[in-house]
Formats: structure tokens, C-alpha cells, sequence
């Protein structure tokens, strides 16, 4: 119970500063780079050493291309059946097609499963910021009119992605050093992630214009937050794979849009607004689909 009054209070605490304007305008900016250069870091060098690989470990690392390639197929079939411009596809591809598996990912996952859950959602993580930085940055550009990034360019930003790196390094170092000594220090550096994403989460909600919208927010987030997931669950039963792993791999499937989309879709002019209202009443609702999955994972589990 104290994690969903966590969740409450944090992205209350978010609302409420911004509507009173108590903190500076883009202060979250701020809280993200903490969260991105040394939190996520440590919660990757914290508990990805201790996973014991297996084969089940698949379906968390392939969920995000399952969840991005239906999103293609689904809104390029949608766009035949209703016609929308270029720009709008691609707007709802990237945020119904990549979806928040850390800021809001995580806290869900903690307050649902516990926080050695979080070890597995963190491969689902990292693969979703791959397509993220690859397809779908290449995506954006070319529904712009901009040249498309070349190879140099995305290994590039990889390599300068702090939680990539610490991935990589989770990954490489157990092989050559024990980090459990310093486990404290990560613990440490960790626990600041969840109240700081809920927070920096509240302070960018936004709802405005949300029911001129309505008609493309429909498909939009009843692909992300039903069908998507419905998909991930479908494959771990045709796999026959039981326990927490496809559990935490469809919980991180019905995650709503990663806000990073809808900055991507910004930055190249993508229906601007359909994007970050996507983000936002996707987070909303979210925290009920997500609710509501939970129930039936554990029916079926």
C-alpha cells in the first residue's frame, strides 16, 4: 500500500508545484538528467549482475519490438481505413509504438511485483531506448523531410546514453570483478529513482486540448494500453512460459507512451500536440490498465 500512496503523493507533489508555479517552468529538466545520468545507472549495475540468464529471458528483451512493429502495421493499416496526414502516423507510431518503461515502468513494477522485479524490466528498458534511438529516430526524420541518421550517428548516441553504457557495463564487469561490495552505493543512488520519476512525471502531465484529440487518442492508447500488451501476452502463451518473467514483460507492455516520443515528435513537428497528449493521458489512465492487467496476470499466472 505505501508504494501506491508513493505514487500518489509524488505525482500529486509534481501537479500542484507547477499549477501554483512554486518551481522554476523547466525544472524537471533538471531532475531528469539526475535520473538518467546516475539513477537508472545504478539500478542497471545494482541488479543486473545479480540475473541468472535463461532462455526466458527473451520475451522482456524482444517485447519492445513486438510492441513497435504493431504499432507500425496497426497505424499504417488505420491510415488506409481513415486517411491522416504522414506527420500524424508517425507521431502515433513512436508513442503508441515506445512506451514509458522506466520513469513509469519502474515505480508500477516496484509497487506491483516488488523491487527485484526491476532487474527484469530493465532489459525491456534498454531495448526500448535502442528502437527509440534508432528506427524510431529515423522514423521522425523521414516523415519530416530530414535527412535520416546514418550508422556513425546512432551508434554515437548510444554510446553517450548513460543508462546504455551502464547496461553494457552491468553486463561486461560481473565477468571480470565482484560488485557486490559496492551494492550499497548503487542502492543507495536507486532508491532515488522512483519518487524522482513520479515527480518529474507530475510535472509534465498536461490535458489541454485532450477532446480535439479525442478521435486519434482512441486508437492511440487503446492499442498502447490494451492491445499492445494483449499481444505480449498472447506470445508468452503460444512460448507456454509461466511465472514472473512474462508477467513483468506484459505489465512493461501496458506501459503508457514514453515521453521521450512525444519530445521526438516535437522536435520534427509531428502533430505536436496529439504526442504529448498521448504522453499525458496516457500516463493517466495507465495507472488504471495497468491495475486492471495486474488482476488478470495474476488470474492466469
Amino acid at each position: 500500500m505505501i508504494n501506491f500512496i508513493l505514487i500518489g503523493v509524488c505525482i500529486s507533489a509534481g501537479l500542484f508545484l507547477r499549477a501554483f508555479k512554486l518551481i522554476p517552468e523547466n525544472a524537471h529538466k533538471g531532475i531528469n538528467i539526475w535520473i538518467i545520468y546516475l539513477a537508472i545507472p545504478s539500478v542497471a549495475l545494482r541488479y543486473i549482475p545479480a540475473i541468472k540468464w535463461s532462455s526466458d529471458l527473451l520475451l522482456p528483451a524482444v517485447m519492445p519490438l513486438i510492441v513497435w512493429v504493431g504499432s507500425w502495421l496497426v497505424f499504417k493499416l488505420y491510415s488506409l481505413k481513415f486517411p491522416i496526414s504522414p506527420a500524424t502516423r508517425t507521431a502515433l507510431t513512436l508513442t503508441a509504438g515506445l512506451g514509458n518503461t522506466s520513469f513509469v515502468g519502474f515505480p508500477l513494477i516496484q509497487a506491483y511485483y516488488g523491487e527485484h522485479a526491476i532487474s527484469i524490466a530493465v532489459i525491456s528498458d534498454q531495448i526500448t531506448f535502442v528502437l527509440m534511438a534508432t528506427v524510431g529516430a529515423m522514423m521522425a526524420m523521414g516523415a519530416s523531410g530530414n535527412k535520416q541518421p546514418g550508422v556513425k550517428d546512432v551508434a554515437l548516441k548510444l554510446v553517450k546514453f548513460p543508462p546504455f553504457v551502464a547496461f553494457v557495463l552491468a553486463l561486461i564487469l560481473p565477468c571480470f570483478f565482484d560488485l557486490s561490495p559496492i551494492n550499497p552505493f548503487f542502492e543507495k543512488i536507486a532508491v532515488t529513482l522512483v519518487p524522482l520519476a513520479l515527480f518529474t512525471v507530475g510535472l509534465q502531465l498536461n490535458f489541454r486540448g485532450w477532446k480535439d484529440e479525442l478521435k486519434l487518442l482512441l486508437p492511440g492508447l487503446g492499442y498502447k494500453l490494451i492491445v499492445a500488451p494483449a499481444m505480449v501476452a498472447g506470445v508468452a502463451l503460444i512460448l507456454n512460459t509461466r511465472g514472473i518473467i512474462p508477467q513483468i514483460s506484459v505489465f512493461e507492455a501496458a506501459m503508457a507512451p514514453m515521453i521521450t516520443a512525444s519530445v521526438i515528435a516535437d522536435q520534427y513537428q509531428l502533430n505536436p500536440r496529439l504526442a504529448n497528449l498521448m504522453v499525458g493521458t496516457g500516463i493517466l489512465l495507465s495507472f488504471i490498465s495497468t491495475g486492471l492487467w495486474w488482476l488478470v496476470l495474476q488470474y492466469f499466472a
